[in-house]
């Protein structure tokens, strides 16, 4: 559903894609998955209590977590739409700028590299404890015994995964929706990050959330996949050759359907090997390895794996660029 015409929400994706490349995340007022967050937080402890006084099977569990997936992401959908809409009533340019800078908190590819420039600074001082510090901050794992290569690998797996569910997921959501379908995808997105789990507690009760997810990325990973092909043709020390045999080659190996694209192109784009053993604690996970190790992994790494999320984002600026000159052609 278009709250407005295709060339009014090919200029706003456009000026939002430029918003969160000069402003990134905003810190006044605050983030809307924050507010999202909390939603699902508190939403989660109504629709669990019932576990506590009993035993529950899995079968309801699971339908417990259905439902937390429907009302997170129709309440974000909805609230969405009524605030777009309400602004849009007041003024049209009001409703054009709410519409654009609520597709813009959508998108994070500056905050991507501003968490991965504070992974890369301290290991180019060589202070590998405060490098280890700030790749806790990105990823799920152990970090507290990670060296240079392993923590350049976290980073570059972090952003190249990334790169689907915090740019390309989101605009194509909201070329086809505006804010209100971008803010769905982030709401879904948001509740596979909290409760998409595969542990004893989310096994059943994230069960619908993680594959929701799954369902909304499938085709932006794929045409991430080919961006990032795109890109390294002209990227400096990139290879889009080795990039889509990589491809072809690894991502179905990854044990998610979508990861796997973006992580083997990056790997094979960069000329490195990502995928191993990563920690959770007490629990250990053998990942299959993507790419070819034709080099040893280095801080340098980081900066290429920033260059090609950037890249993706530049071709998709241009892609809309072109598209709007071709309505008028």
């Amino acid at each position: 559903m278009l709250l407005f015409g295709w060339e009014e929400t090919a200029w706003m994706a456009l000026a939002a894609i430029a918003l969160d490349w000069l402003v990134g995340d905003p810190r006044w007022p605050t983030h809307p998955v924050i507010w999202i967050g909390r939603l699902i937080a508190r939403l989660e402890r109504l629709l669990r209590a019932g576990e506590k006084r009993g035993a529950a099977s899995p079968r309801r569990v699971r339908l417990t977590g259905v439902a937390l997936t429907m009302l997170t992401v129709g309440a974000a959908f909805s609230v969405m739409t009524a605030i777009v809409l309400a602004c849009s009533w007041v003024h049209p340019w009001l409703g054009y700028a709410v519409n654009t800078w609520f597709i813009s908190t959508t998108l994070a590819v500056k905050g991507l590299k501003d968490a991965a420039m504070l992974v890369y600074r301290p290991l180019a001082d060589n202070n590998l404890p405060d490098a280890r510090k700030y790749v806790g901050y990105i990823v799920g794992r152990d970090t507290t015994q990670l060296d240079e290569p392993e923590i350049v690998r976290a980073t570059v797996e972090t952003v190249a995964e990334n790169t689907v569910d915090a740019f390309v997921s989101p605009i194509v959501f909201a070329l086809l929706g505006g804010a209100p379908l971008a803010m769905l995808y982030r709401a879904a997105n948001t509740l596979d990050s909290m409760v998409g789990y595969k542990n004893a507690n989310y096994m059943y009760f994230g069960w619908a959330s993680a594959r929701f997810d799954d369902v909304l990325n499938y085709i932006p990973a794929r045409l991430t996949g080919l961006m990032i092909v795109i890109v390294s043709f002209f990227g400096k020390g990139l290879s889009a050759a080795r990039a889509l045999k990589s491809i072809r080659t690894f991502a179905a190996l990854h044990p998610s359907p979508n990861s796997g694209i973006p992580e083997s192109a990056a790997a094979g784009a960069i000329g490195i090997e990502l995928g191993g053993v990563n920690r959770y604690g007490d629990v250990v996970s053998d990942r299959a390895r993507m790419g070819w190790p034709l080099r040893e992994r280095g801080r340098g790494d980081i900066v290429l794996t920033v260059r090609i999320c950037y890249g993706v984002s530049y071709l998709a600026a241009g892609g809309l660029v072109c598209a709007i000159i071709a309505m008028h052609g």
